[in-house]
């Protein structure tokens, strides 16, 4: 495992671990490895970074990289011919935008990625790690892993952490409409579990992963974090439109969702995976993902970590103070937004 101490790679790592497996962890040292496996130090932007990977064979590599290709490739390289396949955690972002809603992994992918470049932008970034998992492994023993939107405890992104927190904060809050609107995403915890039974069956090639198309719905999302918190907390669901006129950016300021019917929407919320179910996929409901969550939130005081390349997500609370206001003043006479008490 390159990396192996936060989100998508700790959830691998933990689950490699419950199945008995021996696992081996490469990454910087600046996090407390998770008990159990074997520690290697090295940084992989550095010169000789992947020294501590002379020796050694492996049934699978794991890498969860996000930024210039170039040190994949490097240690796609230095890995060949010990490691019977590398499985490099990819995105949708890869495909060319805007991907049509169901799109499948044969969708056109965005140009001018390069195995060997340095970074550039996060698509070309991730399919540049593909192009260069591929180059060092062959099409054959290479697995590429399309996430979506991912989730579940120790994220470290900033976005159910920021629900959850917002939410028992209590008082009026922002719903972004409409309540049926569709969610697409995976619990970190299936996306590893995924990953590993892939491995056993020695699968290859892209696959989307990520739940079933409506594998739950804003509001159920939203009513979630209300009940697990126990909040005092008011949703008043507001229509996308007043949302996106108070300048609001969906996805960033209101994480996770995005206007109903958006190119946005289509490439985030309707892919086609049934690829991924066919070999296995299981997607544990929402309430478990929401639960385990505030859960492990709490057992960290409260805060999340923020990766240092990703942007901060959330809301200011005056600017949905006045969104909440500019809603109520245009419902009128009609008796105000429409709120949610589970």
């Amino acid at each position: 495992m390159l990396g192996g101490t936060e989100f998508a790679g700790r959830a691998v790592v933990e689950a490699a671990l419950g199945r008995g497996w021996e696992v081996t962890v490469l990454n910087r040292g600046r996090h407390t490895p998770v008990p159990g496996t074997r520690s290697l130090v090295g940084d992989r932007t550095a010169p000789d970074g992947l020294a501590a990977l002379a020796e050694g064979e492996w049934d699978a590599v794991v890498d969860t990289w996000s930024s210039a290709p170039r040190p994949v490739l490097e240690a796609a390289r230095q890995l060949r011919g010990r490691a019977r396949r590398y499985v490099y955690v990819s995105s949708c972002s890869v495909y060319a935008w805007a991907p049509p809603a169901g799109y499948a992994e044969d969708a056109p992918l965005v140009e001018g990625a390069e195995a060997d470049a340095e970074q550039t932008e996060y698509a070309r970034d991730k399919r540049g790690g593909e192009l260069a998992a591929v180059d060092a492994f062959g099409a054959e023993h290479s697995l590429l892993v399309r996430a979506g939107l991912l989730l579940g405890p120790y994220e470290n992104v900033g976005r159910l952490p920021w629900w959850l927190t917002r939410i028992a904060r209590g008082g009026p809050v922002l719903a972004p409409g409409p309540r049926e609107l569709p969610l697409q995403y995976v619990d970190v915890r299936d996306l590893a579990e995924w990953i590993l039974g892939a491995v056993e069956q020695e699968l290859s090639g892209p696959y989307n992963l990520m739940s079933p198309q409506g594998h739950t719905t804003m509001g159920e999302f939203l009513d979630t974090c209300v009940r697990v918190t126990g909040a005092a907390a008011e949703l008043r669901w507001t229509e996308p439109q007043v949302i996106l006129d108070a300048g609001v950016e969906p996805w960033t300021q209101l994480p996770v969702w995005v206007p109903p019917g958006s190119d946005l929407h289509d490439a985030l919320h309707s892919a086609d995976v049934s690829r991924a179910v066919a070999t296995g996929l299981a997607c544990r409901p929402v309430e478990e993902t929401v639960a385990d969550t505030w859960a492990w939130l709490q057992d960290i005081g409260g805060t999340a970590p923020q990766r240092p390349d990703r942007t901060c997500k959330g809301l200011d609370p005056e600017v949905e103070a006045k969104v909440l206001a500019a809603a109520a003043e245009g419902s009128g006479a009609s008796g105000g937004v429409p709120a949610t008490t589970p």
